[in-house]
């Protein structure tokens, strides 16, 4: 039998490696740079975690979680998504105590789970990058963390993101519209989805943002949120536009959007891009002031958003943007004979100690196929071990692309390799 890995995972092998650590090192500068500060939680959480704070009526519960009960009869799930875990932690380690600094700025990257069909950019397994500040009701944090996403776009040079903006206002203004839109669609119910049906009774903002060809149609002409906000709600929306325009963050105001967890309220925003015809949510989130406290902490506004590292990789690839990250070797010793296996061991780790890449044959091998693996390791130097140098402790040391070459004693080896690589540069 042939052992080979889940359906919806993926091996990520070294050179895809690259690219991945490529993206998470520049997000993690940009991220510093915003005054953001990583956080890690675990893997998997209680169930109640996500449930409660998800919403027992979305499909990440109702169709998508990975949940268990392990051998101490405790229901278990791993996570399907960042901001939860985060708030839980967030309330646990109290750190919403007036010594910590405020706003509580975090970031988090790393892998989530959900079970779903697979499909490009999407699995079971996927990896998610978010940020989640705490303590902030100001329109600008708001703004703020929208511009951070923005930035880090322009950074990779990913053309044609629109932003998507929508507010889902205070729960007063959220609980009229949602009655607004149950009087419009209860009529309709017949024409919707099986799922939109039951959408409709448990939670029917959701049925707005449905992909089905028959609620999009139902959905066309249903009221929209922005008449039901409120003197806050309109207020707080306002100045986030203001903001956004004074930043010259271009925008579009997309009501049909509600996103698909229900901690939102006032703003919520994605942006999107269009790849092979398709129109790819790369980013998304909003504030949710009610969740700390429904965590069991003081009431605290928040904002933050999620993105997907595999889109966001996929994406990259097809415009390109993706830089060569083959790594590039600084010495290859090409090794000949038993008498220089100890010593070009020796000499590659004083290399390493001085901070440079080194390398060496350990296969026995011809030197016609260790040079080749030089070249494909992109050796900038390489040197050839043998009896007669273990015996002179001097080398002979060659540029691999200009063949420029010089003779080194071991001692230059092991304490300037600096200045061997001026010389032969």
């Amino acid at each position: 039998m042939l052992l080979q890995k889940p359906k919806g995972t993926q091996d990520i092998l070294p050179k895809e490696s690259a690219r991945w650590q490529y993206v998470e090192g520049l997000v993690r500068e940009l991220f510093a740079q915003y005054n953001y500060a990583e956080i890690r939680t675990p893997m998997f959480e209680h169930y109640e975690v996500i449930s409660r704070s998800v919403g027992d009526t979305t499909d990440i519960v109702t169709k998508e979680m990975y949940d268990f009960y392990d051998k101490g009869d405790r229901h278990i799930t791993l996570r399907p998504e960042g901001t939860a875990p985060v708030v839980r932690s967030y309330v646990e380690n109290k750190l919403f105590a007036p010594e910590v600094q405020k706003p509580v700025k975090l970031y988090y990257m790393g892998p989530m789970f959900r079970y779903e069909r697979p499909q490009a950019g999407r699995l079971r397994q996927f990896h998610q990058i978010g940020v989640e500040a705490f303590g902030s009701s100001n329109p600008a944090t708001d703004v703020e963390t929208i511009a951070m996403a923005y930035h880090l776009f322009a950074k990779l040079g990913i053309a044609n993101v629109t932003l998507h903006l929508n507010t889902l206002g205070t729960p007063a203004s959220r609980a009229a519209y949602r009655q607004a839109l149950i009087d419009y669609l209860t009529p309709l119910k017949d024409q919707l989805s099986k799922d939109s049906q039951r959408r409709l009774a448990e939670n029917p903002l959701r049925v707005l943002d449905s992909k089905e060809k028959e609620d999009k149609l139902a959905v066309e002409k249903a009221p929209s949120i922005l008449d039901y906000l409120d003197e806050e709600s309109q207020a707080h929306f306002e100045a986030v536009r203001e903001m956004l325009e004074a930043l010259g963050i271009p925008y579009v105001i997309d009501t049909k959007m509600v996103r698909g967890l229900d901690y939102y309220n006032h703003t919520i925003f994605e942006f999107i891009t269009p790849l092979e015809g398709n129109e790819l949510t790369v980013c998304a989130g909003g504030r949710y002031d009610g969740l700390v406290e429904y965590f069991g902490g003081p009431a605290t506004p928040a904002f933050g958003f999620g993105l997907g590292v595999e889109r966001l990789l996929m994406i990259l690839d097809k415009q390109n943007l993706l830089p060569d990250r083959t790594p590039r070797l600084d010495v290859y010793v090409a090794v000949l004979g038993p008498a220089a296996n100890s010593k070009a061991l020796e000499l590659v780790q004083a290399i390493r100690k001085q901070g440079y890449s080194a390398e060496r044959d350990v296969l026995d091998r011809k030197l016609k196929a260790q040079f080749k693996s030089a070249d494909s390791l992109g050796a900038k130097l390489i040197l050839t071990l043998g009896d007669t140098e273990v015996d002179t402790e001097v080398v002979t040391i060659k540029n691999n692309q200009s063949r420029q070459e010089m003779q080194v004693t071991f001692d230059q080896l092991r304490t300037d390799m600096t200045g061997i690589l001026d010389k032969l540069s």
